[in-house]
């Protein structure tokens, strides 16, 4: 499996491409902006973008959607309760920020146990973990998670915008990523990587 990641610094957004060795296929995690770079880091690695996943729909996290998939033809893949968030500003918050940026709808909708298959290698099994927002998701290949806004290294993504969940979301945190091993490890949407063991031993949310 091919990993790399980049930080769009505009946001503070952790972007990751997951590839495919052999066919050289990929999604890119979360394109929340500065499409050139995320389009360069694709091109030097000599792989093709078949998905766009967006973990959410807040503006942070689906900024480049429509410039990556114009670029790339690459299909958007996100849960269908923030599917409404790639075409409305109001509720993909980026009105807050003076803006009115959308994305493209998307092409399918992802839910609680499907399997994202990018080339011959790699397998994302979607794990759907609302609290940040009603269609946030987890993806989870091998001993990694890509968590998105759920869970942070010693703490967890807010709960204070439409359709969040204090609640929900240490509950889903709980039951669907505290139950994996001490050393998976977990690449955010902001901040560095952690891992559940350190998380499940010293995040004060989650004890």
């Amino acid at each position: 499996m091919i990993l790399k990641g980049l930080e769009i610094s505009s946001m503070g957004v952790n972007c990751y491409i997951v590839g495919c060795e052999e066919t050289r296929e990929a999604a890119v995690i979360d394109p929340g902006g500065n499409a050139r770079a995320i389009l360069n880091l694709l091109e030097k690695e000599n792989l093709t973008a078949v998905y766009i996943i967006n973990t959410h729909g807040h503006i942070d996290h689906i900024g480049a959607n429509a410039e990556v998939k114009e670029a790339t033809g690459a299909k958007i893949l996100i849960h269908e309760g923030d599917g409404n968030m790639l075409v409305n500003t109001m509720s993909n918050l980026s009105f807050l920020m003076g803006s009115r940026v959308t994305s493209p709808p998307a092409d399918e909708f992802i839910k609680e146990g499907d399997i994202i298959k990018i080339g011959n290698t790699v397998e994302l099994e979607v794990i759907h973990t609302p609290g940040h927002s009603a269609g946030g998701v987890c993806l989870k290949t091998g001993n990694i998670i890509f968590v998105g806004d759920t869970l942070f290294q010693g703490s967890i993504g807010r709960t204070d915008f439409p359709g969040g969940s204090y609640k929900q979301l240490v509950t889903n945190i709980k039951e669907k990523l505290l139950c994996y091993d001490d050393d998976v490890v977990c690449y955010p949407g902001h901040g560095p990587a952690t891992l559940i063991g350190f998380e499940r031993k010293n995040n004060p949310f989650l004890q």
